[in-house]
């Protein structure tokens, strides 16, 4: 039995790259789908709603079922608004997956106003509202999967990345907390971190070339998240490069714990006893 029958799953961010991956999977394994994006260019200018509508009309062409939602989801319209498209369509909402997100080739001291606000709307707002909109609806069903996409970079950090790299801070912390307030409802919610050769990342010369880091490769994975299979995981951030796959989190060190004068520490301690204090 295929792993998504009878499920409906809202797919953002599927014109291209892991999003496109992720869409014709599902349908493959009988998702009914509302394929989302604004159809623009990699750093989130522009929009073509032929983009979502060429997706929805190559998976019905294939005998999959899925319609086209070109708009975004960054506003807590939008998010409402792809929600509803797939209850009016298809009276259910089963699986979120946010997929969306654009590149910001800008260093620190050379990110201006409209590529902050580019890479923020696209991932971490648009990861809010959409997952607002449909927890909103799965808690009233006691079921639901919701699949996000973060990256090494927000956790890491990553050169000439720091708006995309605090996107990404922030969807694994949206990912994490929502985990925890949404289990209570039966909601999993993880988060995917690919590395993946895409139109996002066709300058990196370290992935030109490399054919095992495609978004079919990071497919599965959201697949996964998104099924049955996964079972009672949630608030993990499944990390996948090609045929490798890791979990990411934060981790915190063993500390050290300073037992007189009330337990304050002065500077100069602190820098006396860093090792040990940062050591894991």
């Amino acid at each position: 039995m295929p792993l998504l029958e009878n499920k409906v799953a809202i797919v953002t961010g599927a014109g291209n790259g892991i999003g496109r991956s992720t869409a014709l999977l599902f349908a493959r394994e009988g998702a009914r789908l509302v394929v989302c994006d604004v159809g623009c260019a990699p750093d989130g200018t522009g929009a073509d709603p032929g983009v979502a509508r060429s997706l929805a009309e190559e998976i019905a062409s294939a005998g999959g079922v899925a319609v086209a939602h070109p708009d975004s989801v960054a506003t807590p319209a939008g998010g409402r608004a792809v929600v509803e498209h797939a209850l009016d369509e298809f009276g259910a909402v089963d699986v979120l997956v946010n997929h969306a997100g654009t590149r910001s080739d800008e260093s620190l001291l050379e990110i201006g106003v409209d590529t902050w606000h580019r890479a923020a709307d696209a991932l971490l707002v648009g990861t809010l509202f959409s997952m607002q909109a449909a927890a909103d609806w799965m808690r009233q069903r006691g079921a639901g999967r919701i699949v996000n996409t973060t990256g090494k970079a927000g956790l890491l950090g990553s050169f000439g990345q720091s708006a995309g790299s605090a996107a990404q801070a922030g969807v694994y912390g949206l990912t994490r907390s929502a985990a925890v307030e949404l289990q209570r409802y039966g909601i999993s919610v993880n988060a995917v971190a690919p590395v993946a050769r895409t139109r996002q990342t066709a300058e990196q010369e370290a992935l030109a070339e490399l054919d095992e880091v495609s978004p079919d490769h990071v497919a599965p994975a959201v697949l996964f998240l998104s099924s049955d299979l996964c079972g009672k995981v949630t608030g993990h951030v499944l990390a996948v490069a090609g045929p490798r796959l890791s979990v990411l989190r934060l981790v915190e060190s063993r500390g050290l714990v300073k037992e007189r004068d009330a337990g304050i520490w002065s500077a100069a301690e602190i820098a006396e006893h860093w090792s040990s204090i940062a050591k894991l």
